[in-house]
C-alpha cells in the first residue's frame, strides 16, 4: 500500500471516530441531561459534561483546526474548566458540532507529508500524524466521561454497545444527527 493510500485511509477513520461514533454520543447525552446537570460537578477534581464539551471544541480547534489546517489560535483553555455554567445546551452542542466540522474539513485536505511534517502546539513539537492521533483519542477519552457521566444522572444504560447476536437495548428515539 502507497504512503498516502495510508495517509488517507488512517485521515478516514480519524474523522469516523470524531464525528460519527464520538460526537452523536455526546450530543445524545447532552439532550439526556437537565441544564443543571450539564454543569454538575461529582466533585471539585472532577468537571461538568458542560465543561468537557468545551475543552473539546478547544482542543480540537486549537490542535486541528489551528495547529494543522492554520487558522489563528484563539483558544482559552483555562476558560473552558472555569466555566459553571449554565451555558444552554445548543450553544455547547453548536460549539462542539462547528469544531468537528471545521476539523474534519482540515484533516479531507492533508497529506502523508503534512502527515510527516512537525509543528508546534501547545509549545510541544509534534508531528501532523501525532497532532491528529492526540485529538482522536482526547476526544475518545473524554467522551466516554460524559457518557459516564449521563449514565450516573439517568441510572441507566445508554445503549450505545451491543454485541451481536443481542437485543437491543433502549435506544435513542430519534436518529442520531449527521453533520
Amino acid at each position: 500500500m502507497r504512503q498516502q493510500d495510508l495517509a488517507q485511509q488512517y485521515l478516514v477513520l480519524a474523522e469516523h471516530s470524531l464525528r460519527r461514533h464520538h460526537l452523536p454520543r455526546i450530543e445524545y447525552c447532552l439532550q439526556q441531561l437537565t441544564a443543571k446537570e450539564i454543569w454538575w460537578r461529582p466533585n471539585a477534581a472532577s468537571n461538568s459534561a458542560g465543561n468537557l464539551a468545551l475543552h473539546l471544541a478547544g482542543n480540537v480547534r486549537q490542535w486541528i483546526v489551528s495547529g494543522l489546517g492554520g487558522a489563528p489560535d484563539f483558544r482559552r483553555r483555562d476558560e473552558e474548566f472555569a466555566e459553571r455554567g449554565p451555558l444552554p445546551r445548543a450553544q455547547l452542542i453548536r460549539g462542539l458540532r462547528a469544531a468537528v466540522r471545521d476539523a474534519c474539513g482540515v484533516l479531507r485536505r492533508l497529506s502523508a507529508d503534512d502527515l510527516a511534517k512537525t509543528r508546534t502546539i501547545q509549545k510541544l513539537q509534534v508531528t501532523g500524524l501525532n497532532a491528529v492521533q492526540h485529538v482522536v483519542e482526547h476526544f475518545a477519552f473524554h467522551s466516554g466521561q460524559i457518557i459516564f457521566i449521563t449514565k450516573q444522572r439517568r441510572n441507566r444504560d445508554l445503549g450505545f454497545i451491543r454485541f451481536t447476536g443481542e437485543k437491543p437495548h433502549r435506544r435513542p428515539r430519534r436518529r442520531l444527527p449527521v453533520l
